[in-house]
């Protein structure tokens, strides 16, 4: 039997975005009653104002290394295939992910990571403080040691139920430096992965296909077998 989890956000006007990307805006395109009268048949669409790394989205590397690859040119392998979710859910927000912390989750979820796995962290982060002033400014991160530990491994993608997978507090932004000199990517505010956490599963997370993109929104989803 196979289950069907939705890791993706909600996209909708308001939603908290990252303070130097541009806000989401949705508007009417056209309405039932305009197209009735225009053309003669009802339909309605709507407009889209939309940071790449606004919702649940995956990153280039062009998004943190100038000689990385667009979201257009890098593989779909990047974003998705067989995954893990480790659960960290009980670190601090106020504390760093270390490579001591990443083995320890490994461990207890009786898992192995495997070159190419795609890693997904869960901090409780949505849960705890999705829609609150703290969402987009106290969660926890990886440290250096703690994303290289992952790259090491093969890990292609890292992702994370929280706006980075940087300590918003981590002036070096390890996680990303380190996705930088392994060239990787990650994956940023995912929700739902108290319901993959120490599981293996199949992943997808795939990006629209932007000319010359630094990411992309994408819908997530996990794959689980029973």
């Amino acid at each position: 039997m196979t289950r069907l989890i939705d890791l993706s956000q909600e996209i909708y006007q308001g939603m908290p975005v990252f303070p130097l990307h541009q806000k989401t805006m949705i508007f009417p395109n056209m309405t039932h009653e305009e197209a009735k009268e225009q053309v003669g048949f009802e339909f309605a669409t709507n407009n889209l104002l939309i940071n790449e790394h606004g919702p649940t989205h995956t990153d280039a590397t062009y998004e943190f290394d100038p000689n990385g690859k667009t979201i257009d040119e890098m593989s779909l392998e990047y974003f998705y295939g067989p995954a893990i979710c480790l659960d960290l859910s009980y670190i601090s927000p106020d504390a760093y992910i270390s490579a001591s912390d990443l083995e320890r989750a490994l461990k207890k979820s009786s898992q192995v990571i495997q070159e190419g796995d795609i890693v997904l962290l869960y901090t409780g982060h949505y849960e705890r403080a999705y829609s609150t002033d703290e969402w987009l400014t106290r969660y926890t991160g990886l440290d250096y040691n703690g994303a290289k530990w992952l790259a090491e491994k093969g890990v292609v993608n890292i992702g994370i139920d929280a706006p980075a997978i940087d300590n918003p507090k981590d002036p070096d932004f390890s996680g990303h430096l380190v996705c930088r000199e392994y060239q990787m990517s990650n994956t940023e505010n995912l929700c739902n992965l108290g319901e993959v956490a120490g599981k293996r599963f199949l992943y997808f997370g795939l990006p629209l296909k932007i000319r010359n993109g630094t990411g992309s929104p994408i819908r997530a989803v996990a794959l689980l077998v029973d």
